[in-house]
């Protein structure tokens, strides 16, 4: 899909083109996910140096926003993965924060979401996949490979291929779930901005505005419930 004029073009066109002329790259689009990510990333940082050298004991709106989304991550952790998930929260809250913010961007013209390039997608579900696995073999050892064999031992020839696509199919599922979403949307929002420019229909933007959230929401659910069942006992 051709994207519209992005307010990175300035310094993403002139890469594109010493890249094609150096490398012979020539798909001009191959990289804009990676440009918007620095830049979502580079906004958040400095949202966070900003607020964190500005709490107050009366927060204003920005630390009240801020307070609210990660007390809401603490919140999801415990009840999810108990007081011991608490270690996992800065990975599981910077990934939910970047795909929210990430999910976002892409609604307001000029931006695009890295979330809708499957790269970007698959980078963050390639880390859950291969940290759930790290804790599972941390947590029980040798032991980990009980959750592949199933509660019998007879049935591991059946359970440990059934068990391994299931695992293999994770981190898939975790990245094709969001990039279709995303994906969809954005290119949603790339038709209504051709066919009514000045006049974008407002209920469209809203559940554009949802579903960024749920989606940021699942992905964050199911990294967490990935990683507790990888420190649970194998049955």
């Amino acid at each position: 899909m051709e994207h519209p004029l992005l307010i990175l073009d300035f310094i993403t066109k002139p890469l594109y083109e010493f890249l094609h002329e150096n490398f012979h790259l020539t798909d001009s689009n191959h990289f804009y996910h990676v440009t918007y990510m620095w830049l979502y990333m580079l906004l958040l940082i400095i949202l966070s140096l900003f607020v964190a050298k500005s709490i107050k004991i009366i927060p204003g709106r920005l630390q009240n926003f801020f307070e609210v989304i990660i007390d809401g991550f603490r919140g999801i952790i415990k009840n999810t993965m108990g007081e011991e998930g608490m270690k996992f929260f800065p990975l599981i809250a910077t990934i939910g924060i970047f795909i929210l913010f990430a999910n976002l961007g892409g609604i307001i013209p000029g931006f695009y979401s890295p979330t809708a390039n499957i790269n970007t997608n698959a980078s963050m579900a390639l880390v859950v996949f291969s940290l759930t696995h790290i804790i599972g073999i941390k947590t029980h050892g040798i032991k980990y490979v009980k959750q592949f064999t199933g509660p019998v031992l007879w049935l591991a020839p059946i359970m440990i291929p059934i068990e391994l696509i299931g695992h293999m199919a994770r981190p898939i599922s975790l990245t094709i779930r969001l990039f279709g979403n995303i994906m969809g949307e954005d290119l949603v929002l790339f038709i209504l901005l051709l066919l009514a420019p000045f006049l974008i229909p407002m209920p469209m933007l809203f559940l554009m505005i949802f579903t960024s959230f749920i989606q940021a929401f699942v992905f964050t659910l199911l990294a967490m419930m990935y990683i507790s069942g990888a420190m649970e006992e194998g049955h």
